[in-house]
């Protein structure tokens, strides 16, 4: 096997390797089936690939099955692996009981609604995802003899809006949300499946642990994508002014898609049963409107500016409340995990990688 996992995207595949590479000696992988829900997102399409890459460059005789919605998106994100027998597909609704036979050692549950302004215009639709999905992914793994681990994608948003007076978020310090606020459906939708991953590890003994992940980009990132560190980066490339529709003020931490993958990993093999790892750089700790500024004065070479127009409808574009999360990653980093790339460099890979799509 020597096909690259993504060779469209030089800078991925570099990233890719580098996953591989640092977990070619760790035998916990070995000659086993890893199941991949939401493989076609940006994490999950990179978890299927660094694992792919794993078994070209060590030959851990892995298999690696992608859980996806629509087979051409499958057929785009792995056309590298489409002829590998190390890879396979399987295309299904996680709202649905998922029917797949073939028996897996390891689970990776990334399938979610992603969308902020979806979150708001389908916040039933948004929970149902949550909450059927991951039901339907534990019954799954309930059937499973040899399940060695599991790991559910979740997201800060559980800690909602927290007590000002905490400098850094750890795994216990919740804050205060808004559950009659439709926007809320994800945030709520996230913190029901952990308590439910949780209880089926209490119950039925499923060995899942939680990610609870940052806001993450690097490259792989679609040009297009809506969100606000897609925006700025595009600002950037087409050297149009950065519009920010709030103030700016909301504070928060950022990880590396290649450091996602790999605290994923982490979590999966290390973590321990029923717990939750928060995963952020903590030295990437910013607010919006300061994050805007470093892109205008470091990618954008100061040749765009950074404004403020705040629109009438403000609501409809599913922005969370005004807050400061400063995310504390020691736990993950207790497992041997470690960031490895700043806020500027994050950008500058995820523009290298638009240039080549």
């Amino acid at each position: 096997m020597d096909i690259m996992e993504s060779r469209d995207n030089i800078v991925l595949q570099q990233d890719i390797e580098q996953i591989a590479k640092e977990f070619s000696a760790k035998e916990e992988l070995n000659n086993c089936t890893v199941l991949v829900t939401g493989s076609t997102g940006l994490i999950g399409s990179q978890v299927v690939k660094a694992l792919a890459c794993m078994n070209r460059l060590s030959n851990k005789n892995m298999k690696v099955i992608a859980f996806a919605r629509n087979e051409d998106k499958v057929k785009k994100v792995f056309a590298s692996l489409l002829d590998r027998e190390d890879f396979s597909y399987v295309i299904g609704d996680i709202n649905s009981p998922i029917t797949l036979e073939e028996p897996v050692n390891y689970i990776i549950h990334g399938a979610s609604a992603t969308s902020s302004k979806y979150f708001v215009s389908n916040p039933v639709e948004t929970i149902r995802t949550a909450m059927d999905g991951t039901i339907h992914v534990l019954e799954y793994a309930k059937k499973q003899t040899n399940l060695l681990g599991m790991t559910y994608l979740s997201s800060l948003e559980v800690y909602g809006v927290p007590d000002k007076e905490k400098q850094t978020i750890g795994e216990n310090d919740y804050g205060y949300i808004d559950i009659l606020n439709v926007r809320s459906s994800y945030s709520e939708g996230k913190k029901m499946v952990e308590c439910l991953c949780a209880s089926y590890a209490s119950e039925y003994k499923i060995p899942v642990k939680i990610a609870r992940l940052s806001q993450t980009f690097g490259p792989g990132v679609e040009y297009e994508d809506g969100r606000v560190f897609a925006e700025f980066a595009r600002c950037a490339v087409e050297k149009k002014d950065i519009i920010l529709h709030t103030a700016g003020n909301t504070v928060r931490s950022y990880c590396y898609t290649k450091d996602a993958v790999r605290a994923l990993l982490y979590i999966l093999l290390y973590g321990n049963v029923g717990e939750a790892y928060n995963v952020t750089n903590m030295d990437t700790v910013v607010s919006i409107r300061e994050m805007a500024q470093l892109v205008a004065d470091t990618v954008g070479q100061g040749e765009i500016a950074v404004k403020v127009d705040i629109p009438e409808d403000l609501a409809s574009f599913g922005y969370n409340p005004e807050m400061v999360i400063r995310l504390d990653s020691q736990k993950l980093m207790e497992l041997g995990w470690n960031a490895t790339v700043d806020l500027e460099q994050m950008y500058r890979n995820m523009i290298a990688g638009f240039s080549m799509k």
